[in-house]
């Protein structure tokens, strides 16, 4: 029997009516020019069809065993870079690269990393804050060597996981507010299509109501991850009628933005008003000494998934980490 022959860059063009320097933008991850719905149609195309770009200056038969990558939603974020800098580091001592991709929170652009990293046939990638996709469901359908750090794979469980508990934190949080009698509490929480975010907020919710203080809708806000959000979340909550006693944030970049807001309010912490982070990222021993958080901890957490990427076709492991609660002035 004949091998099918591979598409080209060419073959996608033609079927998606466009020229084959859009298919490049798209493939090379340039959308500036490229429209929404051009972008999606050669994206499905890419997938349907099964094209994989060419290398130049590599055997077809060729993988780059001596490789792994690492998808990250935000360079910019010092949990996440934490992790990353452990991983590079156990990925090192073992004589491999570590190659590292900025998803931005974009499905499409996860899975064009996801595209370009298993043309290359990388050893393995570990998806630190994985967002769910089409290329992500195919990846994991195919059984490829993947690795989940911090958010749980978004189809089901049974797959390689390294990260905390993070539904034990949030209810700790909440345990710890009625404790210190914290009274009317609220919450800025993350996405909810991240596990981690999820089950933070799940957590949180359900310890208040197992004490008989309900955690009522308008007191709740859904923000994103960056200090930016945090702010104008923190500002939307303040502005409803409840004044709010305490807030558990998402993260400690978005108590950093809460706490911005609250300062320029006039309100203190945590005599007006105590704030929570989550992660206890290096920049806090710096720029907030003052925070109290969820520590997660990131030194070992490298070795982990390094770990988790070498066992190939062995059965996948979950590591759940211990985490610990850091008491400091803000809460």
């Amino acid at each position: 029997m004949s091998t099918p022959k591979k598409p080209t860059l060419a073959d996608i063009a033609r079927a998606a009516g466009v020229s084959t320097a859009t298919v490049s933008r798209v493939v090379n991850g340039n959308f500036g020019k490229v429209s929404k719905v051009t972008r999606t149609r050669i994206i499905d195309l890419i997938e349907e069809l099964n094209y994989e770009p060419m290398r130049l200056g590599r055997a077809p038969s060729r993988t780059e065993a001596g490789i792994v990558a690492l998808l990250t939603p935000d360079t910019r974020n010092a949990f996440y870079a934490s992790i990353a800098d452990e991983l590079e580091q156990a990925i090192s001592a073992t004589g491999k690269a570590m190659v590292l991709c900025h998803t931005r929170e974009d499905p499409d652009i996860q899975d064009r990393h996801l595209r370009q990293m298993q043309s290359h046939g990388v050893a393995g990638i570990a998806l630190l804050g994985a967002v769910p996709s089409p290329g992500l469901a195919r990846a994991v359908e195919s059984g490829r060597p993947l690795v989940f750090v911090n958010r749980k794979c978004p189809y089901g469980a049974g797959h390689a996981f390294v990260g905390i508990d993070n539904y034990s934190a949030g209810a700790d949080v909440a345990r710890h507010f009625l404790d210190c009698g914290y009274d009317p509490v609220g919450m800025v929480h993350g996405p909810l299509n991240s596990s981690a975010s999820l089950d933070r907020y799940e957590g949180f919710r359900d310890a208040l109501e197992i004490a008989d203080r309900p955690l009522a809708d308008n007191r709740v806000i859904e923000g994103g991850l960056s200090m930016e959000s945090g702010y104008h979340a923190t500002t939307q909550l303040l502005d409803r009628a409840v004044r709010l006693r305490a807030i558990f944030c998402a993260n400690d970049a978005v108590a950093y933005g809460a706490y911005h807001r609250c300062q320029e309010l006039g309100l203190t912490s945590p005599e007006d008003i105590a704030l929570f982070g989550f992660d206890d990222n290096p920049y806090n021993a710096w720029l907030a000494p003052w925070l109290s958080t969820i520590a997660v901890p990131c030194v070992g957490m490298g070795q982990q998934i390094a770990e988790l990427l070498a066992s190939g076709p062995a059965p996948p492991r979950q590591y759940l980490l211990p985490y610990e609660l850091k008491l400091r002035h803000s809460a």
